[in-house]
């Protein structure tokens, strides 16, 4: 059955990989971005090649409350029914230190995982009511066990996490509410040191990175094949917190 999706975040990366994979099992997508506009742009004139009029791209910053609301009104008047799926995965991540944070840091990271996503929930949740849908937020593995020198974006996941779990109630039983926590997925745009990799990939149960496939698959099954579940978490990290 087609879904129309809005995916923040999607010009790029896991998001990106979730819109075509989601794109080519039948749903239209509107791609969010903030500053990846050709990527964007690109990927939609790609998706829409293959059905017309299924992919339709916006910018916005998510710590803007009129932008977005603007994205939020911009989805639901693309197709016809509105919007069924939230899939909220945009998200700032850089370390901080306890001693060196900043106001500033502390509203972005908080603001790009916590507060936008609640936000846009409210603002979609009449029309995903309605269309009896779902939200799907990216979380990630150290919600619970915090990253150290990046405490401010664990305690964002952390809350996203506890977000997603008293949405799921609040919202139920119109809407399911659910998150997917990746583990090594792709390396951080920033540099990483072969060391750090290394380290990472000797405490992965199966040896290995894995793919925002795998993500997108996960996404793919939340949306059509898990009627009966709300305010879970799904773990897609290779065993990884198995090691903790």
């Amino acid at each position: 059955m087609q879904k129309n999706v809005l995916i923040t975040g999607a010009a790029k990366r896991i998001g990106a990989v979730c819109a075509k994979h989601l794109h080519d099992h039948g749903c239209n997508v509107f791609l969010h971005y903030k500053t990846a506009e050709a990527e964007a742009i690109e990927l939609s004139n790609e998706l829409n090649l293959k059905r017309t009029n299924s992919s339709f791209i916006m910018q916005a910053n998510l710590l803007i409350e009129a932008e977005r609301s603007a994205l939020a009104k911009a989805a639901c008047l693309a197709w016809e029914g509105g919007i069924d799926v939230l899939i909220n995965n945009a998200s700032s991540f850089y370390p901080t230190t306890i001693n060196d944070v900043t106001e500033q840091q502390w509203d972005e990271l908080l603001g790009s995982n916590l507060k936008a996503p609640f936000f846009l929930a409210q603002s979609l949740s009449q029309t995903l009511a309605l269309n009896k849908g779902s939200i799907i937020n990216i979380i990630d593995i150290h919600a619970e066990r915090g990253l150290p020198g990046h405490s401010v974006y664990s305690i964002a996941k952390a809350g996203l996490q506890a977000m997603t779990k008293v949405l799921a109630k609040e919202l139920a039983p119109s809407i399911r509410v659910n998150g997917i926590a990746p583990g090594a997925i792709l390396w951080p745009d920033k540099s990483c040191s072969e060391q750090d990799k290394n380290d990472i990939l000797q405490r992965i149960a199966l040896g290995r990175c894995g793919e925002p496939l795998d993500i997108a698959k996960a996404i793919g099954y939340l949306i059509h094949d898990a009627d009966y579940m709300t305010g879970q978490i799904l773990t897609i990290d290779g065993g990884r917190t198995l090691f903790y």
